[in-house]
């Protein structure tokens, strides 16, 4: 399919895989998309800038930037920021079309359906996308496409005239006169509310009058202040809409300045923020800011698990604002003729953004078309090939051919890489990822072969060798058994799964006698294999008695609506590098698992992720994991006490190493450096033949992944 993206300066219409539709999404063939003149052409500027200047002109990213440098040295951090800048990102965040499949969980829509649909990095301008079901929202029969695809800008401009809430026969002032400016007028004057639009654009200010402005004002020419005073009744506006963007504070200041006694200013746009105290103080005035298309926007319970606000209690969400927008332009209670100013193709998606950065001859509105679906074909849509070519490498003997499923962010900033210096033995042959444009990115970046959306190319290409599973963690086990069966070998990032019922399915496989070949798996649990594990495991192994160790995991807070905190926790998906760690010291099974975890007094933090944990072990081993989110970040991540025969080893954050009582090699290195590298190097030597025994056997991988999801 084609995709827009924004790259250097400038919109490409690029060839994509198409995506697949997925759990609690609708699958829309795209038919018109609308481009913000406002927020995508400032993106599409900023792509432009130079990566020294991006870095520079916003501190909070320098300090990301130096943190990085100082984990993972310069040239990994220079070439990890240039990759993402080179790549392109995908634009667009309003569209209309038709449904082409509905993912499991999703009940309001089928096939077929006419529909339109919103947000940000996902109604792309794109040929298909893939949406959550509550930012999908049927089109009222007899409207067209063009017109559906704004659905997005009306929502936003209509939460911004509930916000000012005003009553008929109130007086309203919308200060700037671009789509959302023009939206908002036609829905104030529904509600009654006599409106003055102030704009520097003489033609936009015309299309205002004729959208019903009772007055029209520019700021060179006239005192607005004054003016809106006297329009209303000498006492000032009741309200001021914001939909203007610019980086000025004086308009922001004018508008107070324009606003009755308890007035108020709601924001929808862009304004420079050094606000004057007496501006506000005296009159007490109320100001604003309108959240995007309303209620549920930014919530991902609502908006990526389709889970609704109940009626009664929020009357209108985002989604309901949208429909309700709809509703109006097609019953010809919202004009759109005067603002949709030109139609191009998606192949002209550059001319198409060009245009809007024509300063003399600037449309409002400009819409992309991808054609009409013929609904009786849908079927051979969703059989189109999702493979994107970018390379044709002849397969080399002896070179592990790796399919990437999950183009995250460790994938690419770990993974890779380490398979780009071990490239004598493996190479990246394909790229599988929800997000086509991130899967073709990826793969042109690490020469791989080909990208795909589908995972069934992955497992039906019979040159895949290996499938590297770096996806969110709900997905492991599935992804794993579906590779398995496929008969492919498996390297899964941790967790290999998150319930014990995941766990005893990927059991029963190698149990089971239906599948006579038997791939090998391995679970990332890549800090056994650092050398500062190994180094200590030469003298563990040489113990007479048991092993007390001492592990303190300081994890770090991570926000409690963020996915890592769900489908088992952060003791599932982090915690059980260390019990991995522990298994591999002692060598044994363990006997019994205590835990203990905090009780917080406030919701401000979770004991999920502040626990202790004591496991005990059949050679008499007793490991103490300390596991928390409540620390400082300034302290080190990880720190360990092995305590043996009157002996201590101490490995501090996997950048140093030292012996008390026992003469060991002493290791420091500048970088914490926890074995992703060396355990890539041992899974091959299994891989190529060069050893019987896995990485980590079968029976350490299932206690790990049990003890992880222990309840």
């Amino acid at each position: 399919m084609l995709q827009a993206i924004v790259k250097k300066g400038k919109v490409f219409a690029e060839k994509v895989s198409a995506p697949v539709v997925s759990k609690n999404m609708v699958l829309i063939k795209v038919v018109n998309s609308c481009i913000s003149a406002g927020t995508e052409i400032s993106g599409v500027k900023d792509s432009g800038t130079s990566l020294i200047k991006k870095v520079l002109d916003k501190p909070e990213q320098l300090a990301k930037v130096v943190d990085m440098v100082r984990q993972q040295g310069f040239w990994d951090t220079y070439e990890k920021i240039k990759g993402k800048l080179e790549i392109g990102v995908p634009t667009g965040y309003s569209i209309s079309g038709v449904v082409m499949g509905v993912g499991e969980g999703v009940s309001g829509f089928k096939t077929g359906d006419e529909v339109a649909a919103a947000g940000a990095g996902l109604a792309n301008h794109a040929e298909y996308v893939n949406i959550p079901e509550n930012l999908v929202m049927k089109m009222p029969k007899g409207m067209n496409f063009k017109e559906a695809s704004t659905v997005t800008l009306g929502g936003i401009a209509m939460q911004g005239v509930r916000r000012v809430d005003l009553r008929l026969g109130e007086y309203a002032v919308v200060v700037g006169a671009g789509i959302l400016g023009l939206l908002s007028i036609q829905m104030l004057k529904l509600a009654g509310v006599r409106v003055a639009v102030i704009d520097l654009d003489e033609k936009r200010l015309e299309i205002a009058k004729e959208l019903g402005a009772e007055i029209i004002l520019d700021p060179v020419k006239t005192d607005t202040v004054k003016e809106i005073e006297n329009w209303a009744n000498g006492y000032g506006a009741d309200a001021v809409l914001f939909t203007a963007a610019t980086s000025s504070n004086e308009p922001l200041s004018q508008a107070f300045q324009m606003c009755r006694k308890k007035g108020k200013v709601v924001l929808v746009g862009v304004s420079g923020m050094e606000i004057k105290r007496e501006d506000i103080y005296a009159k007490e005035l109320d100001f604003q800011v309108s959240t995007s298309y309303g209620p549920g926007r930014y919530d991902k319970n609502y908006e990526e698990k389709g889970l609704d606000y109940p009626y009664a209690y929020v009357r209108w969400t985002e989604n309901r604002n949208m429909r309700e927008y709809l509703r109006l332009v097609r019953d010809g209670h919202i004009k759109l003729d005067k603002m949709i100013n030109a139609v191009y193709p998606i192949e002209k998606v550059t001319e198409a953004f060009e245009s809007l950065q024509d300063k003399a001859n600037k449309p409002l509105m400009v819409i992309l078309d991808y054609g009409q679906v013929d609904k009786e074909k849908i079927n051979s849509y969703l059989k189109q090939d999702r493979k994107i070519f970018v390379n044709n490498i002849p397969l080399k003997k002896d070179i592990i051919n790796v399919a990437l499923v999950g183009a995250g962010g460790f994938a690419t900033g770990m993974h890779l890489p380490n398979i780009r210096k071990l490239k004598d033995k493996y190479r990246l042959y394909c790229v599988m990822n929800r997000t086509g444009h991130k899967a073709k990115a990826v793969a042109e970046q690490y020469k791989a072969n080909y990208a795909t959306t589908n995972y069934e190319d992955v497992l039906k290409d019979k040159n895949v060798d290996l499938v590297l599973i770096a996806t969110r963690h709900d997905s492991h086990a599935d992804l794993t058994i579906k590779a398995l069966k496929a008969g492919k070998h498996v390297f899964v990032e941790k967790p290999l799964a998150t319930t014990q019922e995941e766990l005893e399915r990927i059991i029963a496989f190698y149990d089971s006698n239906e599948f006579k070949c038997k791939p090998v798996l391995l679970t990332g649990f890549n800090r056994r294999f650092s050398k500062y594990a190994q180094e200590i495991k030469k003298y563990t192994d040489k113990r007479i008695n048991p092993l007390f160790i001492s592990y303190r995991m300081n994890a770090g807070f991570i926000p409690l609506d963020h996915w890592v905190h769900e489908d088992g926790g952060r003791i599932v998906g982090e915690g059980c590098h260390i019990i991995d760690l522990m298994s591999f010291f002692t060598g044994s099974k363990i006997v019994s698992i205590s835990c203990e975890e905090i009780t917080p007094v406030n919701e401000a933090i979770s004991f999920s992720d502040n626990k202790a944990i004591i496991l005990k072990y059949e050679d008499g081993s007793v490991a103490n994991i300390n596991y928390f989110a409540i620390g400082s970040k300034e302290y080190p991540k990880e720190y360990m006490e092995v305590h043996f025969d009157q002996k201590t080893i101490v490995l501090d954050d996997y950048k140093a190493l030292k012996g008390y009582g026992v003469k060991i090699k002493e290791i420091t290195t500048a970088q914490s450096e926890k074995g992703q590298f060396e355990e890539l190097e041992r899974l091959y030597e299994i891989l190529r033949g060069d050893k019987q025994d896995w990485p980590i056997e079968l029976w350490d991988m299932e206690q790990t992944t049990r003890v992880g999801t222990f309840k």
